[in-house]
C-alpha cells in the first residue's frame, strides 16, 4: 500500500489539533515550578517563536507558536498556560525583557504572587527538552505555512507528552507509546 506523503501532511494538519484538544483532557497535572524559554521555528523562511514551559521534572506545561517575541506573545503563552493548569508558584526564565514584563503584568493583577527568577542555568531543562522538537523539525526544512506550522507542532509535542508519561487512560502504563496514541485518537469525535 502506497500513501503520498501530501495525503499524510493533509491529514496531520487536519486531525492533530483535534488530538490535541483529546489529549489536554487527559492530561498528569504538572508541577509548581516552570521553566520557561522560546526557540525558534522557521516559517516560510522567517523565523517564529515557539514559546514552551517545563515543570521541575521535564513534564510539558504548553506550548504556543508566535510570531512575534514581545510581551503580547508571552502573554498570550502565559495565559494559555495558566486555563489549563494551576498558576506556578516559581517560573524560571532567561533574561528575555519581554517575558518579564509578561510576569510583572501577571503578578499585578493576580490574587497571588509567582516568584520569577532569570537564572540562566537553571532553565537548563526546557533548553534541553527543546532538542526533541528540533530533532523532528529539522529534517523537515521549514514549514510552508503558520497554521500547518501550529498542528504539526502540536502533534509533536502531543508526541513527546505520551513519552514522557503524561496522558491518563486506563491502562497506559501497560501499553506502547504506539497503542497510547491509538487509544486517545479513538476518543476523537467525528465531525
Amino acid at each position: 500500500m502506497f500513501v503520498d506523503p501530501s495525503s499524510i501532511n493533509r491529514w496531520s494538519i487536519r486531525f492533530l489539533p483535534a488530538l490535541e484538544k483529546v489529549f489536554r483532557k487527559h492530561k498528569r497535572p504538572v508541577g509548581v515550578s516552570w521553566r520557561m524559554d522560546e526557540t525558534y521555528i522557521k516559517v516560510k523562511g522567517i523565523w517564529k517563536y515557539l514559546y514552551r514551559a517545563v515543570d521541575k521534572e521535564g513534564k510539558t506545561v504548553d506550548f504556543l507558536l508566535t510570531a512575534k517575541r514581545d510581551k503580547a506573545a508571552a502573554m498570550r503563552f502565559f495565559d494559555k498556560a495558566m486555563q489549563d493548569h494551576d498558576v506556578p508558584e516559581k517560573v524560571t526564565m532567561d533574561k528575555s525583557g519581554a517575558n518579564k514584563a509578561a510576569m510583572d503584568e501577571i503578578n499585578a493583577r493576580g490574587e497571588t504572587s509567582i516568584i520569577v527568577r532569570q537564572v540562566k542555568y537553571l532553565n537548563n531543562i526546557v533548553e534541553q527538552d527543546h532538542r526533541a522538537v528540533k530533532r523532528v523539525t529539522k529534517p523537515m526544512l521549514n514549514f510552508k505555512s503558520f497554521q500547518a506550522a501550529k498542528c504539526v507542532l502540536a502533534g509533536i509535542e502531543l508526541m513527546n507528552m505520551i513519552r514522557k508519561g503524561q496522558i491518563m487512560l486506563k491502562g497506559c502504563n501497560e501499553m506502547s507509546f504506539a497503542d497510547q496514541f491509538y487509544a486517545l485518537a479513538g476518543k476523537i469525535r467525528p465531525v
